[in-house]
């Protein structure tokens, strides 16, 4: 089966900082693949060029089979929004719009899906996050797990074949990480191809596929989960041994 994601030699520097330096893997239609590691690793970066908000310096990327190089047109990221879905650690959602009207958006504007499409389509995905009956609450009215599983809601409304998912439990507590990571985990077993930027550590022994440790721009160890229990290299080894 051929991959879904592809990174070839990808590089990225903001300014005199580089940030990626050459990192190469694969994300198989199905899969699920976390990158761990340190704060300014390079994770979050990897992910935002894999969604085009950042471009590259070098290398390339094959997702969705839109090809994103060192330029990227308008054109290419309408096109790649539209089979790629992302959650960031904020939610992000409009104050002003409810919880339902928040999820029609992208669809009815960015699809032109009917209104009554897009309404049916609005109750499916909060269904599927377990926030049915939140359809015509405010975002103000939700706790921050709540919030957080209505921004996941949202890009599933728009049908992506892929998901990425950017630190999304870092801002809440342990109860409600809890429910997001639930969410996240019914998603891989229903199949959707995700990758996950995380520091939960035992989600991504229990869910991933793969686990990619970053460490100083570079792919630094990759594996099976179980990895995470036998690290091959010192640095993994302390990273875990932290509990980062």
């Amino acid at each position: 089966m051929s991959p879904i994601i592809k990174l070839s030699n990808v590089s990225k520097s903001f300014g005199a900082l580089q940030v990626l330096d050459g990192i190469s893997f694969d994300v198989h239609p199905g899969s699920v693949v976390a990158l761990i590691g340190r704060s300014g690793s390079g994770k979050s970066t990897a992910l935002r060029c894999m969604n085009g908000l950042e471009t590259i310096d070098s290398g390339e990327i094959d997702i969705c089979s839109h090809r994103l190089g060192t330029t990227v047109e308008k054109g290419l990221l309408r096109a790649l929004h539209l089979d790629v879905g992302m959650v960031f650690q904020s939610y992000n959602l409009f104050p002003h719009l409810t919880v339902g009207q928040n999820i029609m958006l992208a669809p009815r504007w960015v699809k032109k899906s009917a209104k009554g499409e897009a309404r049916e389509r609005a109750m499916e995905v909060l269904s599927r996050v377990g926030l049915a009956e939140k359809f015509d609450s405010y975002p103000e009215q939700l706790s921050g797990g709540q919030q957080q599983r209505v921004a996941i809601a949202r890009s599933l409304a728009m049908q992506p074949k892929v998901m990425l998912f950017d630190e999304v439990t870092s801002a809440l507590d342990p109860e409600l990480t809890g429910e997001v990571l639930r969410v996240m985990e019914s998603l891989a077993r229903e199949g959707m191809t995700m990758v996950l930027v995380t520091h939960e550590m035992a989600f991504a022994r229990r869910v991933a596929d793969t686990v990619i440790f970053m460490h100083k721009g570079r792919i630094h160890e990759k594996g099976p989960g179980a990895m995470l229990e036998a690290p091959s290299t010192p640095e993994l080894a302390q990273f875990v041994g932290n509990g980062l």
